[in-house]
């Protein structure tokens, strides 16, 4: 897996702003507000994410609506996985990221191991 071309991810989060389903018609409404893009265009890219398995569809009427198979959570997740098994070494990947995370984030994240860690002490 990869992460997606700077179109696909400007779609997908098109999609999963709009928590629920959309229409090709509806995302390429948003985009040309802000972009020169053509209907065709977000068409094609929507399928490629479907045929890729990012979206599903289904037929309504004419069209198709869509929806994320995966949230943003789970992509990005996804993401730092495949850094972690193709970045090298990875204690070092991890030591690199965790210098580059502010004293928030690393807070966090220990607040989320602590919970992960106290939750399979119980299971």
């Amino acid at each position: 897996m990869r992460g997606f071309g700077e179109l696909e991810a400007v779609v997908m989060d098109r999609v999963w702003d709009s928590d629920g389903t959309v229409t090709v018609r509806e995302v390429f409404e948003a985009l040309k507000a802000a972009r020169e893009i053509a209907y065709t265009t977000v068409m094609s890219t929507m399928d490629n994410l479907h045929r890729k398995g990012w979206l599903d569809r289904e037929r309504a009427g004419k069209a198709f609506r869509y929806w994320p198979t995966y949230t943003r959570e789970e992509y990005s997740a996804r993401l730092m996985r495949e850094a972690m098994d193709t970045g090298g070494d990875p204690g070092l990947v991890l030591t690199r990221f965790l210098e580059q995370i502010s004293d928030d984030e690393s807070a966090r994240l220990r607040g989320v191991v602590r919970r992960w860690a106290s939750g399979k002490e119980t299971t």
